[in-house]
Parts: structure tokens; C-alpha cells; sequence
């Protein structure tokens, strides 16, 4: 990986009946930066340790990546496109994101899975004007979002080849953004009052989601044992990445980053995510070991 080095957490635990984990010699942090990029977020992460997401170039057009375990790099872009998204990776090494043909990404966007021997397939919830994956699970279940003409988000399930719409009861809108090998789905919405929160769908019941005292929660990917990541903003609207354990709710942000966001997990415990810099620059981010010292610490 480029830029490779080692940084300390800095994690505090917000929720009901928690103590701050203590860490010994602590998790680590690896950045992550496309050779060459003038900006690079991670967003996805399979049991492999294979890592997708989106990098930018000095001339606006935004392509996907994988970096595999081994350290190597790769383009992915959809033909014709000029903009490429790489939203998430499954166990297998499927990808699902989106794309669209402007380089800003303004205008329709479609959905695509990438399989493993490269082939790129485009899809589209039926009468959609705009499509995207978002999380794909080891039986290939893909979650994403789609609008109809309204500008509206909702979310959908794509399994076995059928489409089915999900939102939250009585939500404005929303999209989903991640699915475990159970079936569980992770997403966000935008509730009535007009404030954004992250939700659990787990056997047909919706459990809403909201870090404490935020005005603005998220989700962005579950693993197999239910351990759920995302972003917050706090009462000064900065972005800080967390960790739902156990309903134990954690702030993991990049040691002297202005904006801090975590987008997915495996069923290690590895987690990757994206900071932006006091320059304003965005990069991506591994963090190895967060989970095994919060066993050790009993939290």
C-alpha cells in the first residue's frame, strides 16, 4: 500500500452503560492512496482483505479501485463511462458500485456487478431513472438505492434475480447500504422532521439508528455477526466514524483528520473507511485489530 504507516486510535464509547476501551499496544490505521490520485476513499472490504473504492484525478474524473490483499492495485472502470464508482466486494471478489457518463457523475446512474473473471454487468431497478449497489453479500444479494423521477432515494434488494423496494416506515426517503450472509440490511433514511438516521433490517423488523447527541447518523456496511459502521456529525457538524457493537455505540476517528468516515467491515473485524485531511483532501484508510482490543478490554 502507499504512504504505509502506523497511527494510534483515538476511540471514545458513547453508549448506554460504556467505558472508553482500552487498547495496549492499540489498532492500527493504514492509509490508503490510488498511485497518483488526487483524492482516494475506500469502500468496501471482503473476508480476503480485498479493498474497493473510488479514486479522483488531477482532471476531475473519478474512477474504482480494487487493491487486493497483495498490495496491488487496479482500475475499474465500466465501458464507455466516465465515471466509476466501487461501492462494495464480496467474499468471493464481486463487486457492486455504479457509474454514469458525465466525469462529474451528474445525470442517470446505473448500478453494475463485477465479477471476479472482470466482466462488468449493468443493472437498473425497473423504471428507475437513476441506480446503484451499494453492498453485496456471499449468497449475491445486492442492496443499493434508486430514484423514480423525484429525486427521491429509496432503497432495494436485488436476490435471485427479482427486485424489491424497502424504506423505512414513514421515512421521506432512504437507500440501503449494506447486507450480511444472514440477510441482515443496514441502511439510512430521512425521517419527517427532516433529520437523517441510520437503520437495521433483521427478520422484517426495523430498528432505527442514532449516535448520541448527533445530528445526523448513518449506516454504511454490517458483517456476519451483526458489528455495523457509518458516520455521525456532532454539534459542531464534524464527521466522526463509529463502530455499533453489541448495541454499544463507539467513535473511531483518524488521528488529526477534519472529517472521519468508516464504510464497511468483514467478519475480522477490519474496517475501512475514509479521512480528509486539514488540506481538504480525502484518502481512504485500513484499521486492523479494533475489534480484537475491545474483546481484551472486556468492552
Amino acid at each position: 500500500m502507499q504512504r504505509q504507516s502506523t497511527l494510534y486510535l483515538v476511540a471514545l464509547s458513547l453508549a448506554l452503560g460504556a467505558t472508553p476501551a482500552v487498547f495496549g499496544d492499540g489498532p492500527t490505521f493504514t492509509p490508503i492512496d490510488f498511485p497518483g490520485a488526487a483524492s482516494t476513499q475506500a469502500w468496501g472490504i471482503n473476508n480476503r482483505g480485498d479493498i474497493v473504492g473510488t479514486y479522483t484525478l488531477a482532471d476531475k474524473s473519478t474512477h474504482g479501485f480494487l487493491l487486493a490483499s497483495d498490495g496491488n492495485f487496479t482500475s475499474i472502470d465500466f465501458a464507455g463511462a466516465a465515471y466509476t464508482l466501487a461501492n462494495a466486494i464480496g467474499p468471493s471478489g464481486d463487486i457492486v458500485g455504479e457509474y454514469a457518463m458525465t466525469v462529474n457523475g451528474s445525470g442517470p446512474h446505473h448500478g453494475f456487478l463485477g465479477t471476479s473473471d472482470g466482466n462488468l454487468t449493468s443493472f437498473d431497478y425497473p423504471s428507475a431513472v437513476t441506480s446503484g449497489g451499494t453492498g453485496i453479500n456471499s449468497r449475491g444479494d445486492i442492496v443499493g438505492y434508486y430514484q423514480v423521477g423525484d429525486n427521491l432515494n429509496r432503497g432495494f434488494l436485488l436476490s435471485g434475480g427479482s427486485f424489491t423496494s424497502i424504506a423505512f416506515p414513514g421515512a421521506l426517503q432512504g437507500s440501503l447500504s449494506g447486507i450480511n450472509p444472514q440477510g441482515d440490511i443496514t441502511g439510512t433514511y430521512r425521517s419527517a422532521d427532516n433529520v437523517v438516521h441510520g437503520f437495521l433490517l433483521s427478520d422484517g423488523d426495523f430498528t432505527s439508528i442514532d449516535f448520541p447527541n448527533a445530528t445526523y447518523t448513518n449506516t454504511t456496511g454490517i458483517d456476519a455477526r451483526g458489528d455495523i459502521v457509518g458516520r455521525y456529525l456532532d454539534a459542531a457538524n464534524v464527521s466522526h466514524g463509529y463502530l455499533m457493537r453489541d448495541g454499544q455505540l463507539t467513535t473511531i476517528d483518524f488521528s488529526g483528520a477534519t472529517f472521519t468516515g468508516l464504510t464497511a467491515i468483514n467478519k475480522t473485524g477490519d474496517i475501512v473507511g475514509r479521512y480528509s485531511s486539514p488540506d481538504g483532501v480525502f484518502h481512504g484508510f485500513l484499521l486492523v485489530g479494533f475489534r480484537l482490543a475491545c474483546v481484551s478490554s472486556g468492552s
